[in-house]
């Protein structure tokens, strides 16, 4: 088991207290939760998003999708979502597909959908496609102490 030593430093130098659990390789955040037998709700996910000029990272449970309409009326500005490629080059100690919802390490402003406010547990990729950070509700807020919140997502199903 490991995690990005990014997210990793970062973690240890806040002083997070958290777990890291092995799970059967998945290539969604979905299918990730599946397979760590985690409710689709406390599993969160980061979608990269560029507005030409900078990166943000939009966090929300893997059970939704973004309302890419709804963050630009949240933050007052365009957005797109960012390429593979951007992805890769900000997160460069991550497997392609595995970035952590942890903006901050990585330079990145943050806005958190609401409805991971409410989760006691949440779960995450560290960086790979086998293993998941679990850490408490309040401690994932310090991990993103200056994230913005809003309602930008909903329930795929």
């Amino acid at each position: 088991m490991t995690i990005a030593p990014t997210l990793q430093n970062y973690m240890v130098d806040k002083g997070i207290q958290f777990d890291l659990i092995p799970h059967e390789p998945a290539m969604t955040s979905l299918g990730t939760a599946h397979a760590g037998h985690i409710p689709g709700g406390s599993m969160a996910k980061g979608v990269m998003l560029s507005n030409g000029q900078h990166y943000m990272l939009a966090v929300m449970p893997a059970s939704h999708h973004l309302r890419l309409s709804d963050l630009k009326a949240e933050l007052g500005q365009e957005l797109r979502l960012a390429s593979e490629d951007e992805i890769v080059e900000v997160f460069r100690d991550c497997d392609r597909g595995a970035i952590p919802p942890v903006g901050s390490c990585y330079g990145l402003n943050v806005i958190i959908e609401n409805d991971m406010d409410r989760q006691r547990d949440i779960y995450f990729e560290g960086g790979d496609h086998a293993t998941l950070v679990h850490v408490k509700g309040e401690e994932f807020a310090r991990l993103n102490p200056q994230a913005q919140h809003g309602s930008f997502s909903e329930p795929m199903y």
